[in-house]
């Protein structure tokens, strides 16, 4: 059985590339093999075997050249929408940020529609935990008017200075923090969008205990955009911690780390996030974040977020429960330190000069396979081993390979 995991290369240059990572399982014991892109053959023994360069070349979105529309207010996207349902039926697209312009298929569109200037604060009732806001707002101006408020909405996205919240939503985006949070399923309490015909169709509410009708919310996050343009969300929050910090546990093995993540699975702590990082992540990893440590061959990367005193807790009991599975050292990254590092988690598929970067799903207990394969073939890996999605940074060389 083949997966196919296509990721992106953000070149400068006149052509896109999409790579497709291919895993390959054994039937019934016995083997397969599989022809690559080059000709070679991907053989299969019993283990996941993964062909990371099958370069399939696919068109640029065109961007510069489609015309834009851009709406002032919902009700202006609904008449323009209705239009063009009604007329020239242009393939539509809309964008936010543009930082998840290749997520998904690619397509060329005839009119670009940009919601930035869709950004309003429509109701926040801070004693309630919620907030309904426009869709073309950005992820770190949410994030500001939230921490006047000391709350926040939990969801690691890569770069918030662009990144609208309509876009993370359509694209589902999340990072580390999901194994402890979730994602945008579990904070969109209401909705509206514009579909093709120009309809304005609604779902949800702004209170929390709001049942009534089909969830639609759910239905529209991770849609790309293809069952209407969502203009307005409505969100509930958490609060800010009091305190949040980082422990790497370094090793000198995948078989140790494995052990490690069976030891958390019946923690007395609750991380919110558990990542593993091979050295060529973590290297990038902590650059980018300026922290002191000194990242070994593999680290396991573990939230933990609270109370002061609930943060120290969890930190010295992990250290004892993962004693026994052989770390060779920890650290603990906290305070600005660990706000940095947080960043530099969230922005590991951005954090080097024009990545070829991948996205795998694969079930939990699978993703040690994966990151031992990936690591042999220079790729730099991190593992939300919670979760069992990966993101690979493919070496420099892979770009040149034709």
């Amino acid at each position: 059985m083949a997966k196919l995991v296509q990721g992106r290369f953000p070149s400068s240059g006149t052509n896109d590339f999409s790579f497709v990572v291919t895993e390959f399982y054994d039937r019934e014991g016995g083997s397969e093999s599989h022809s690559g892109g080059d000709g070679r053959n991907i053989s299969g023994s019993g283990r996941l075997c993964c062909e990371f360069v099958i370069r399939v070349l696919v068109e640029m979105i065109e961007m510069s050249t489609a015309a834009e529309f851009v709406p002032a207010t919902q009700a202006e996207l609904a008449r323009y929408m209705a239009e063009n349902f009604a007329g020239p039926k242009k393939t539509i697209c809309p964008v936010g940020g543009r930082t998840a312009l290749y997520y998904g298929s690619a397509a060329t569109p005839d009119v670009v529609v940009p919601l930035s200037n869709l950004k309003r604060v429509i109701d926040y009732p801070a004693r309630d935990m919620t907030i309904t806001v426009e869709a073309g707002l950005r992820i770190d101006e949410l994030q500001a008017q939230l921490a006047v408020e000391r709350q926040r909405l939990p969801i690691d996205i890569a770069q918030p200075g662009r990144a609208t919240l309509g876009g993370a939503l359509a694209t589902n985006t999340s990072g580390s923090r999901r194994f402890g949070y979730g994602t945008f399923r579990d904070y969109v309490i209401g909705i509206s969008a514009v579909d093709a015909s120009g309809q304005l169709f609604k779902g949800g509410g702004r209170v929390v205990k709001n049942v009534a009708g089909y969830d639609l919310c759910k239905l529209l996050v991770g849609s790309h955009g293809t069952l209407g343009i969502v203009t307005q969300v409505t969100l509930k929050l958490r609060p800010l911690p009091e305190s949040s910090a980082l422990v790497w546990f370094h090793f000198s093995s995948f078989d140790q780390i494995e052990q490690g993540l069976q030891i958390l699975l019946k923690s007395e702590t609750r991380p919110v996030a558990i990542d593993v990082l091979n050295n060529p992540a973590a290297r990038l990893i902590s650059m980018a974040a300026r922290t002191a440590t000194t990242p070994s061959m593999l680290v396991l990367c573990v939230g933990v977020e609270g109370t002061a005193r609930e943060v120290d807790w969890q930190v010295e009991m992990l250290r004892k429960e993962l004693a026994p599975s052989g770390p060779s050292k920890s650290d603990r990254i906290d305070h600005e330190d660990a706000t940095r590092l947080w960043e530099g988690l969230t922005e590991f598929p951005t954090c080097a000069d024009a990545p070829l970067t991948f996205q795998a799903n694969l079930l939990p207990s699978r993703g040690m396979e994966f990151a031992s394969r990936a690591t042999q073939l220079g790729v730099a890996i991190q593992v939300h081993a919670g979760n069992g999605i990966i993101v690979g940074q493919l070496p420099d060389e892979a770009a040149t390979i034709e």
